[in-house]
């Protein structure tokens, strides 16, 4: 495939690596005769590590078959997390590293797991963009706390720790936004 050709979301091989490409940025030099140049931003799969790659317009790039297969998570082995694929229950066995941060979000009877494989074989997890999570540890509500924008940290279930609003307890659901790790409201 054309370096020209490629679109945002991507995947391709560079080097013996796996990228997803994330943006595009084209440029064409005012001179008669300069080439088009495309500077593309990259992210590693697995791994997400980025990188920048230039190329002109006509070079040539290998694209990458990537799937995302819909799993739920079923169990710890060790260290990996296993997820079973929603529609032939193969099962992922994901190492930490590839889980990465991911990992706090990642609870039992929770749908909205993709699991991506290029080759059979996985290389990343998407995790829904909200979670809820039961939260096992924080201070107790003070007295006279109002909804004043006053926060307190929280333990959650899978030990993630974000900052919630004062009235909420131990033992309540919270959603979270996997994105930012920001508590998003009581589940």
């Amino acid at each position: 495939m054309k370096a020209s050709d490629v679109k945002r979301g991507t995947v391709i091989e560079n080097d013996g690596t796996v990228y997803q490409v994330r943006d595009i940025e084209r440029s064409s030099p005012t001179a008669r005769g300069g080439n088009v140049t495309f500077r593309f931003t990259l992210y590693s799969i697995p791994g997400g590590r980025k990188f920048d790659l230039s190329l002109r317009a006509d070079d040539d790039l290998k694209e990458v078959e990537l799937s995302r297969r819909q799993a739920t998570y079923s169990y710890m082995d060790g260290e990996a997390f296993v997820f079973m694929d929603a529609e032939d229950y193969t099962q992922y066995l994901l190492p930490p590293e590839m889980v990465g941060d991911n990992a706090g979000y990642i609870v039992e009877g929770l749908e909205g797991y993709y699991v991506q494989v290029i080759d059979d074989a996985p290389v990343g997890l998407q995790v829904p963009t909200n979670v809820v999570l039961t939260v096992t540890d924080t201070a107790p509500e003070l007295k006279g706390a109002s909804a004043t924008k006053r926060t307190k940290p929280a333990t959650l279930e899978t030990g993630v720790e974000v900052q919630v609003p004062e009235y909420i307890t131990t033992g309540e659901k919270v959603t979270v936004n996997t994105l930012t790790g920001e508590f998003a409201g009581r589940a």
